[in-house]
């Protein structure tokens, strides 16, 4: 199978605009999700449409990616990936809402393997753990920074 859909939602106990913040801070990543990026640099920036080069951290790997992503004011953003190394892409979509106690963090990110060898690996991989890791490495970071 060549596309994987992963879709989960969490619940901060947070304003959204403060949740808003610290997802949208691209540069910071590593700081604040160190178990997801390792380094991020902008090098493209014209108002809320950022090209973003970026060494990020999966499976016990670094590896580089392209990103190009629009921030959506207080909502979230949303952003195309592209792995050449891993001969992945993919679109990521990362929405806030406003929910009674905090803020609900949607996600949804569509993944297209090129390579026919890790498709074979990568669907039970991805699939079954993915979602799992992202929360620890995010949303988990995200409540020990927010939830106070």
């Amino acid at each position: 199978m060549k596309h994987i859909h992963l879709e989960n939602s969490w619940v901060i106990k947070a304003p959204l605009d403060e949740v808003f913040k610290i997802i949208t801070d691209f540069e910071n990543l590593p700081k604040y999700f160190p178990k997801v990026a390792e380094s991020v640099v902008i090098t493209k920036r014209e108002g809320n449409n950022l090209e973003i080069e970026a060494q990020v951290k999966s499976f016990g790997k670094t590896f580089p990616v392209n990103m190009k992503t629009k921030i959506l004011p207080q909502r979230g953003f949303i952003s195309d990936n592209q792995s050449l190394k891993f001969g992945t892409s993919g679109h990521e979509e990362l929405l806030l809402e406003n929910v009674e106690g905090g803020t609900k963090i949607n996600y949804v990110y569509e993944v297209d393997i090129h390579k026919k060898w890790l498709r074979i690996i990568a669907k039970p991989l991805i699939g079954l753990f993915t979602m799992k890791v992202w929360e620890k490495a995010v949303v988990d970071e995200l409540r020990k920074i927010l939830e106070k």
